[in-house]
């Protein structure tokens, strides 16, 4: 039995994280988001919260979680289950817009900030999907999405890349026809094991 000094304090760190005010010139103001907990064994690492993510405070609350659901296998329970699965960004907050339409990149001072302090408090992660090119760069370093999803095995078990599941990736995976018939069924059994290790199943 333990006499919950952990909880109390990734509790806390929350609040400091969610209180953040370091890039306090974001378009629509500083709102770090991010889902985690002590006994998480996937965590998902993406880029950065959309509009809808940023009003809402729901990690993938959009359509492009619609879709990540959808390779993963898994419904939105089982997703924001933080007991399992841990949803953290490269970057916590809006980044804005790009001149020519499109998310500008996570911005460059929240991982150094926080990234080592938000691992930390997850001693039980056992498999990170690296979601889209900002989390794979700074794990991985730097490389070719594509080519890090096909030769997933190169990573595992630690790390599992994926593209980004925004509208865009509907018309590559037409062209990719490997994603659908390799990665996804090895992507499902690599996370099957990790969501019922709690004894609860997904």
């Amino acid at each position: 039995m333990t006499d919950g000094s952990g909880d109390r304090d990734l509790d806390d760190f929350l609040r400091r994280v969610r209180a953040c005010t370091a890039c306090a010139d974001l378009p629509l103001g500083p709102r770090p988001i991010l889902h985690i907990s002590r006994t998480a064994r996937i965590l998902i690492a993406s880029q950065a919260p959309g509009t809808r993510v940023h009003e809402t405070g729901i990690s993938f609350n959009d359509a492009s979680g619609d879709r990540l659901r959808g390779w993963l296998g898994i419904d939105r329970d089982t997703f924001y289950d933080t007991r399992r699965i841990a949803l953290a960004p490269m970057g916590m907050c809006y980044p804005g817009r790009l001149p020519k339409g499109g998310d500008r990149p996570p911005r460059p001072e929240c991982a150094p900030l926080w990234r080592d302090r938000i691992l930390a408090m997850m001693p039980d992660i056992r498999l990170t999907l690296l979601v889209g090119s900002y989390a794979q760069a700074a794990v991985l370093g730097p490389g070719r999405v594509e080519d890090r999803v096909r030769n997933f095995r190169d990573v595992m078990p630690r790390y599992f890349p994926l593209p980004h599941p925004s509208w865009r990736t509907g018309a590559w995976e037409r062209r990719t026809p490997w994603f659908a018939t390799d990665v996804l069924p090895a992507l499902r059994a690599a996370i099957r094991p990790l969501l019922a290790a709690d004894g609860t199943s997904g």
